[in-house]
């Protein structure tokens, strides 16, 4: 990795590759506000709004972009969501390190806001299936996907934009809706590798658990059981496109 890339993780660093250059953005959740720094001082955005439902993050934020000598270009706010962002204030929102049916709750409860962006960048860390029906049916489509794998956990990122989705599209006729939904489009058809190594973990965790499963009875039993082995058929399907490559590679800093 370049010198000049060492200031940020792995998985923020993916979200901001995703960024259109020249963007005003929001961030979500800015936590520590090292991604808003970031952003600012590659000159990839002119202006960040960091925005934090909690104090204590935002201020170590504070802390942060003063310390960079950034405070005229990133402003910070205590903001559940997109509830203290005006229209018109940015292009682009980055939302990242929740879970996906909290990230959801965010977009719906601000629609016309997120519907206004020229682009939305997230990275749920749950329900990520869902989450990705959920944008379908919030009318965004999703056009670029992208993973990495630090400390051991898979982290998953999405560029979605205001629009309807796509059908028949020639990159999606390959994958019926479900692969879509649970493991990105964009990633099945460029055969992430990642991904890959991804699913023979996964299968690995879910054979495991059918197994135990089948032990024991019980109608919630039942259920889960039929849960767990229609995700892991999804899985094995998924691994057939994969087939001939080499899944296990190690990745450069993986």
């Amino acid at each position: 990795m370049e010198e000049r890339r060492k200031a940020l993780s792995g998985r923020l660093l993916m979200l901001a590759d995703m960024v259109t250059p020249g963007s005003r953005v929001a961030d979500v959740g800015c936590d520590h506000g090292f991604l808003s720094v970031y952003l600012v001082q590659k000159g990839i955005c002119p202006r960040v709004i960091a925005m934090d439902v909690r104090s204590g993050p935002l201020s170590a934020a504070r802390e942060h972009i003063g310390a960079s000598g950034l405070g005229a270009y990133i402003e910070t706010r205590l903001s559940d969501g997109l509830r203290e962002l005006s229209p018109g204030e940015a292009d682009t929102v980055i939302c990242a390190g929740m879970g996906g049916r909290l990230m959801a709750r965010i977009l719906e409860e601000n629609l016309e806001k997120a519907g206004g962006m020229r682009e939305l960048i997230l990275q749920p860390q749950s329900q990520i299936k869902e989450f990705r029906q959920f944008l379908r049916g919030a009318g965004f489509q999703i056009t670029d996907e992208d993973m990495v794998r630090e400390e051991g956990i898979y982290y998953f990122a999405m560029r979605a934009v205001p629009g309807e989705t796509e059908k028949g599209t020639d990159e999606g006729a390959a994958f019926d809706r479900a692969l879509c939904d649970r493991f990105g489009e964009k990633l099945l058809s460029r055969k992430h590798p990642l991904l890959g190594q991804y699913l023979l973990k996964r299968a690995e965790l879910l054979e495991q658990l059918t197994a135990a499963l089948a032990e024991r009875d019980g109608e919630r039993i039942r259920k889960r059981s039929l849960e767990l082995q229609e995700e892991l058929d999804d899985v094995r399907r998924a691994l057939a496109l994969f087939a001939g490559e080499n899944l296990l590679r190690e990745q450069t800093g993986a």
